[in-house]
This record gives structure tokens, C-alpha cells and sequence, in this order.
């Protein structure tokens, strides 16, 4: 799995992104919620997961069709205890991952 991280020029494309991203959420570490943003370059089916490091999914974000364009996502782990967990954006363009810290 690959580690995207590259800004769309938006001023180039008049807004609108071309290529899928996902961003590192904000503030990371967090406690207990944290904004997640990722880019959608084609309208479609999107999903943005939240597994444990046993793979395990402990929520569900997104699970619908998404427009094209920046969106984003707060998480809340109120519930959750402290750790590393995994966040996952699949699109049919594909599949990004990326890491974040809850500490209580």
C-alpha cells in the first residue's frame, strides 16, 4: 500500500482535483475527535474507514457516492482507547492509507 500526499494545484484545474488524495488528519495526535480531508477526482462510490491495527473496522465515515472535490470528515474516538489505528479512503481509483495517533 502507498502513502499518497501531494496537493492538487487548484488554480490550474479552476478548483477542482485531479487525482485522488488523502490528507494526514488534523490535529494528530487527537483526543477525541480529528478532521480527516481527501479529494475525489471522479464522482463515484466512495468509503472512508477507520480499522484498528488487527485490521479490525471500528467506524465507517463515508459509505456513499461522492461528488468530485475536496471533502472532509471528523472522526470521533470517544469510545475508542488510545492507539495507532488506520484510516483508508477506497474509490474505484483506488485505495489510500494513512496513520493516526488517539491519545487519551
Amino acid at each position: 500500500d502507498t502513502l499518497y500526499g501531494t496537493v492538487v494545484s487548484v488554480r490550474e484545474n479552476r478548483g477542482l482535483p485531479t487525482e485522488l488524495n488523502l490528507y494526514q488528519n488534523y490535529p494528530n495526535p487527537f483526543n477525541p475527535s480529528t478532521t480527516i480531508e481527501f479529494d475525489i477526482s471522479t464522482s463515484g462510490p466512495a468509503r472512508l474507514l477507520i480499522t484498528n491495527l488487527l485490521g479490525q473496522e471500528v467506524a465507517q465515515l463515508v459509505n456513499e457516492p461522492v461528488s468530485v472535490g475536496r471533502h472532509q470528515a471528523t472522526f470521533n474516538a470517544s469510545n475508542l482507547a488510545s492507539g495507532v489505528y488506520i484510516y483508508s479512503l477506497s474509490t474505484p481509483n483506488g485505495v489510500l492509507h494513512r496513520r493516526l495517533l488517539l491519545l487519551k
